[in-house]
Formats: structure tokens, sequence, C-alpha cells
């Protein structure tokens, strides 16, 4: 699964070079070039990271760092901050505001996706390393192969990718459309009933003795891999 960066820049030349490059280095690119777009944008699309300008119309990024810090679904997602505000007080309060890292203006695409990286090993360690574990799951990335409780799962090729998006944000509540977005892709048109048909595959497939379920059903919600509410 590609780490999805959201870049919210108002220069398209900017942003279609930042994007062109992120693609280029393995991640999944998406673009917002107007300050209102933004946190509906990511609220929807749940990006691994945001590459946030500091000057946008409508609403500035610092403001939009702060509604994302204040918003309990999203306030961890990483931040890195583009301005050409050099200041060292502007770039405190940058940071002070919620961001992860600062960039001056201009920079070298390269320098930036070295700073994503960095950001994302602090921020996102499960994006780097070859397993994601949750309870009793484990998910080995590199060998393409899952476990439950010691005992190995055999999966089809979509639910692996329902998995490791799980595994990915346990606890994450997602919805059917981006579940479609993440597994299927955006430009694939699938049903969004088709979701639930491979969900109870994906359980089916998960149910070993003695475990319980923990893909778990949020009504007009959506779904998330958690751990089993006591009644």
């Amino acid at each position: 699964m590609k780490v999805h960066i959201l870049i919210v820049e108002d220069d398209p030349s900017l942003s279609e070079l930042l994007a062109y490059n992120f693609d280029s280095a393995g991640f999944k690119a998406s673009v917002v070039s107007e300050g209102g777009e933004a946190l509906p944008t990511i609220l929807d699309e749940l990006p691994d990271l945001i590459i946030l300008d500091w000057m946008l119309p409508n609403l500035s990024g610092i403001e939009i760092c702060r509604q994302i810090r204040q918003h309990p679904d999203i306030k961890k997602t990483p931040i890195i901050m583009l301005t050409a505000k050099g200041e060292e007080a502007e770039r405190i309060r940058g940071l002070e505001t919620g961001a992860d890292d600062y960039v001056i203006k201009p920079f070298s695409p390269s320098e930036l996706i070295a700073r994503i990286k960095a950001v994302l090993r602090r921020t996102h360690p499960q994006k780097s390393a070859d397993l994601l574990e949750f309870q009793d799951i484990t998910m080995n990335l590199e060998e393409h192969r899952v476990s439950r409780a010691g005992t190995n799962v055999h999966l089809g090729p979509t639910e692996y990718r329902l998995l490791r998006v799980f595994l990915e944000k346990p606890g994450r509540v997602f919805s059917r459309d981006q579940l479609l977005d993440r597994v299927w892709g955006r430009d694939i048109y699938v049903e969004t009933r088709t979701v639930d048909v491979h969900i109870r595959r994906l359980r089916k497939a998960l149910e070993t003795p003695g475990t319980e379920n923990l893909i778990r059903t949020i009504r007009t919600a959506g779904y998330s891999i958690d751990i089993p509410l006591c009644v």
C-alpha cells in the first residue's frame, strides 16, 4: 500500500512538480488548491502525511494546521509546512501550531522527500517496517504472508489489501467509500456493497479456533479493526 500524501498548495506548477516527484519516489499524491477545501478532503481521503502551504486562498495554512490538530479523527496526521517566510519567529509559530516540520521556499524536491521519509519514520514507523501487527494478527509485507495466533491465514488479493489498510491504522473507522478508494482505486467503479462481501470473506478467513472477530462494523459509518467491546 503506497503512502498517501496530500498536497495543499495553490501554485499549480509547484503542486504538479511535487506530485510528479512523489509519484516517482513511490508515494501516492493528491492535490487541493484552496484552503477551504483542505479539511473536507483530509477527512475524506485520510492521507498519511500532509504537505501544507502557509499562504492559501480563503484559509491560511496555519489555521488549517490548527483545525487538523483539534479534530479527533485526524489530529495525529503528520504535517510539513511550506512557506516563503524564513524568519525564526514564523518557523516557531508554525511548529507550535502543530507542524511536524517546516520547509522554506525555494527548496529541492529531493530535500522535501528526505524530510517526508524522516517524519514518517517518527510518526508512522509501521510504514517502513516489514511487519504489521495487531493483537494476534501478523502481516509480513516482505513475504506477503498473514498469520493469526501462529496459524497461517490464506487470503485473496483483495482481502489482503483490506487487512493491510486496517492494520496500518488500527482503531480508525473507514467508510465504504474510503475502503473502495484505498483497496480498489479511485479510477475503478465498484459498487459499495462489494466492500461488504469482501469484509465477510476476510472475517471468515481470520476465524481460527479460540479467536475473536476483530473486524468491527460501525453502523452507518463503516468498518475498523479493533478490540471487541465488552458488553
